[in-house]
């Protein structure tokens, strides 16, 4: 399972015959049904305009796309959640992260050896309690995110939802270049034997990320220190915008006073 996370991490563009066809040429016994189980229990399935795996539980609501021809620009205007899978020790995690897309920051994660929702409404509160709300939150249609709990939390906090449609792989392609950093640059580096070593490293490499890793889409400046900026940048325009709303003629009161008296 680990060489073919590395193979999916490297090229996501890989469905599962490409994926056999590649593990053979490397000397491994595999056909193509294993694969396909292998790959459908990690959670992983390729980006590209075909119909994803990734499918709602039987009677969860999916939500319209929203971000068509949308510029994202700000802070807090929309956040996006995926799931990932991590090889570790002898078995693997599932990891949970929540960005927001203006920046690239990552605004909350959780660990997971199940694919319940209970890891994902996590970090979802965690993210609320500590950012503020964003206008906007899309996911693809996987069952954690369809379900009535997280779609609940979103609608409780007053958070429009939108759900990549298949065949909108391209919306994923900023968190996914988290997946593969992180991997690339971590994971697979350190090796961790169990959960307990990769929440204290990922912990460690998160932070790093966000502030210290410089983005050449972001200008050469952190996640973070973007989010921040802009957002200060934002909360300025939101303190001029109510300062016109008052009114700014004292001598107005004082002539209302003076005829009332």
């Amino acid at each position: 399972m680990q060489r073919i996370d590395e193979l999916f991490t490297a090229w996501p563009f890989l469905g599962s015959r490409r994926m056999t066809a590649m593990l053979k040429a490397e000397g491994l016994q595999v056909n193509r049904k294993r694969v396909q189980r292998l790959m459908r229990k990690m959670g992983i399935a390729a980006l590209g305009p075909k119909p994803n795996t990734t499918k709602p539980a039987p009677g969860h609501k999916i939500y319209p796309y929203l971000l068509r021809n949308m510029t994202i620009d700000r802070p807090n205007q929309v956040w996006a959640a995926d799931i990932t899978y991590l090889p570790i020790g002898r078995g693997f995690l599932y990891l949970v992260a929540i960005i927001d897309w203006a920046s690239r920051a990552v605004l909350a994660w959780r660990l997971s050896n199940t694919m319940d929702v209970s890891f994902c409404v996590a970090a979802l509160e965690e993210a609320l309690a500590t950012y503020g709300t964003p206008e906007i939150f899309n996911t693809d249609q996987g069952s954690q995110f369809t379900s009535v709990a997280f779609t609940g939390a979103l609608v409780g906090a007053g958070i429009k939802i939108s759900m990549d449609g298949r065949g909108r792989w391209m919306d994923n392609v900023f968190i996914e270049r988290l997946w593969r950093s992180l991997k690339h640059e971590d994971i697979y580096l350190k090796g961790y034997a169990d959960g307990r070593e990769a929440k204290a490293g990922i912990a460690s490499w998160i932070a790093f990320y966000n502030d210290r890793r410089l983005h050449q889409s972001l200008g050469y400046r952190t996640p973070m220190a973007v989010w921040r900026e802009r957002m200060q940048a934002a909360q300025a325009v939101d303190m001029v915008d109510n300062a016109d709303a008052l009114t700014t003629c004292p001598q107005q009161f004082q002539q209302t006073e003076s005829l009332a008296a």
